[in-house]
């Protein structure tokens, strides 16, 4: 009797550490962790903004619509928002919208602010009656820039990121490489091409021979890594 073998549960959801994610997003591991996986204040345990998509899985480990999602939480911490009220408005835009990670929705963009309207009589964060009162506030917040280089499914949910900007040449995308950064068109890792130049003499033409890849491709992955290990 031939054997079957069950599908990873990683497969399709991504998984990063704290410190990847960092590294990805610009945000420090420290309010991730805070955000996403709670903590304690005077012997009181404030939990998670929602769980994790690996929460059944692993510890303090991300999947990729949590990395997406945390870039909005980021958001709306610069501009003050409470995570009281960022809470609550994750609730409400889920049920809403009928999506697991609300912010990255596209449908948040114009439904945003009367979702704020809404946690705004629940919290009475200031904050959020700025947001609310001033077009360009919310605009400013919840900026273009959040949602450049998603692909969305037909049902709207976040499907791949592009992290660099006006460039498709590296990609996050759950379904490859358990959405570590890869060359899109090769699916060769971003880290394993820098790992490559290192070792041989920060040589791109060399490193392109060996994997019989454009130039050009090796120098964006090493640029991608240059990035976010700065």
């Amino acid at each position: 009797m031939q054997s079957t073998v069950s599908p990873s549960p990683l497969v399709g959801v991504g998984l990063y550490t704290l410190g990847e994610a960092s590294l990805y997003t610009g945000i420090p591991a420290s309010d991730i962790r805070r955000w996403l996986f709670g903590y304690s204040n005077n012997g009181i345990h404030h939990p998670g903004l929602w769980q994790s998509e690996l929460a059944d899985v692993r510890d303090c480990v991300l999947g990729f619509h949590d990395l997406l999602e945390i870039r909005f939480v980021h958001a709306f911490r610069q501009y003050g928002v409470s995570l009281q009220a960022i809470r609550s408005a994750s609730r409400q835009a889920t049920e809403l919208f009928g999506q697991a990670y609300p912010f990255t929705c596209r449908r948040f963009q114009t439904d945003g602010r009367s979702i704020f309207a809404t946690v705004l009589d629940e919290t009475g964060d200031e904050a959020l009656l700025d947001l609310i009162k001033k077009q360009y506030a919310f605009k400013q917040v919840i900026s273009p820039s959040l949602y450049e280089g998603i692909d969305y499914t037909v049902i709207g949910s976040a499907q791949r990121w592009y992290p660099i900007k006006r460039s498709k040449a590296v990609v996050l995308d759950p379904a490859r490489n358990f959405g570590k950064p890869v060359l899109t068109v090769t699916g060769i890792d971003t880290a394993v091409l820098f790992s490559a130049y290192e070792a041989e003499g920060q040589d791109t033409k060399r490193v392109a021979l060996l994997y019989e890849i454009p130039t050009s491709a090796v120098k964006a992955a090493i640029n991608f890594e240059q990035r976010h290990a700065a």
